[in-house]
């Protein structure tokens, strides 16, 4: 198969498909690589590097999608690739359809076999190839908290961890997912005063034999939100439904109750964002006020450190790239449970139901 590797063209996405190291994997396997001109440059890797793996540089974009049969991307595509794209193509990538219904029908459109990254899911209910990505999400969720409560961005000037004979910041973080563990883990770590809301007791439970006394652990309900909405300096949304739309679980009326100057940082802001007020922002612009609370909501957070995310999300992807590539998408989807759940499209049949759902789309079964 040919695989296609094109440069990300989000704002300030620095993230890659495939490293070199995994080309020569491709390669191995019988299969051809094609990378666009400087696609890894922003995560460290030279086009050189990329022709020593046995790649093949590609300049002009559009011949690189004419030529590959399988496209493997990081990012959603943006509206200037909509055209780019061939019926039957295989896409590989992050999709987060449920918030985009505009990208949604313009694949649909195109027929692409869409195959989603953050809808393979495990017997187990998990996720492995967006986990990395929530790991990473989730520590930066509260080392960007933390730089936007100083008062030079707008913050109420807090210091999370606090000082001797100072109270220490309050954090509070909805949804005990992989997002929220790893936040706690580093705002326990910095030394604040730590909440974290989900809906499932045996979630709680399993947070608090692993952070003890260190944080509190409470049910996500509308009361126990507006008790934490009142007293917290950072607030993280890291509720995940997967595939769907994330629930608008505060509202804009909510922040009344917030402090001026805390900060809400919204993780799920791919899949539509846990506060109504959310809208996505880039990293040269990441934050905006409402209300006097200022909202960071960054819709590519692991880009900002592309080199260990492009590392650690690249790990995950490889082996069912792999399979994909050397089985071709129906023999791979048919033999591996955990990837048919990434199929989200395919012929211009949207086959995900949560995603058909969210966008009021028709849902087809393949």
């Amino acid at each position: 198969m040919i695989i296609g590797v094109p440069k990300e063209i989000k704002k300030h996405e620095y993230r890659v498909g495939m490293p070199p190291s995994h080309a020569v994997m491709y390669i191995e396997a019988g299969h051809r690589v094609l990378v666009e001109k400087s696609a890894g440059e922003g995560a460290g890797f030279t086009d050189s590097e990329y022709r020593q793996a046995g790649a093949s540089i590609i300049s002009d974009k559009k011949k690189l999608f004419v030529e590959a049969e399988m496209i493997i991307k990081v990012k959603e595509p943006l509206e200037e690739e909509y055209e780019l794209f061939s019926e039957g193509q295989i896409l590989f990538t992050y999709l987060h359809l449920a918030a985009n219904k505009k990208l949604t029908k313009a694949l649909l459109k195109k027929k692409v076999v869409g195959i989603a990254y953050e809808t393979i899911q495990l017997a187990d209910g998990s996720l492995p190839c967006l986990t990395p990505m929530s790991e990473i999400a989730g520590r930066l969720s509260v080392q960007e908290g933390a730089k936007y409560l100083e008062k030079a961005f707008g913050g109420r000037g807090v210091l999370l961890g606090g000082v001797p004979g100072v109270q220490r910041g309050r954090v509070t973080i909805i949804g005990g997912g992989v997002v929220g563990t790893n936040a706690a883990k580093i705002a326990v770590g910095i030394g604040a005063d730590v909440t974290i809301l989900d809906l499932l007791a045996k979630r709680l439970g399993y947070l608090d034999d692993i952070f003890g006394s260190k944080l509190q652990t409470l049910y996500s309900n509308h009361e126990n939100i507006v008790k934490c909405l009142q007293t917290s300096d950072l607030v993280i949304g890291a509720v995940l439904v997967p595939g769907a739309k994330a629930p608008k679980l505060v509202n804009k009326a909510m922040l009344k109750y917030m402090q001026k100057g805390a900060v809400i940082v919204d993780v799920a802001v791919d899949q539509g964002g846990c506060f109504e007020t959310t809208k996505p922002t880039s990293h040269d612009d990441p934050t905006f006020t409402v209300n006097g609370v200022v909202h960071y909501c960054v819709a590519n957070m692991p880009g900002a450190v592309a080199l260990t995310s492009t590392q650690a999300l690249t790990s995950v992807t490889l082996p069912y790239g792999l399979k994909i590539a050397s089985e071709g998408w129906q023999k791979a989807i048919e033999n591996d449970p955990a990837l048919k759940k990434g199929l989200n499209m395919v012929e211009g049949k949207l086959c995900y139901e949560a995603v058909a759902d969210s966008l009021g789309l028709p849902f087809q079964e393949i």
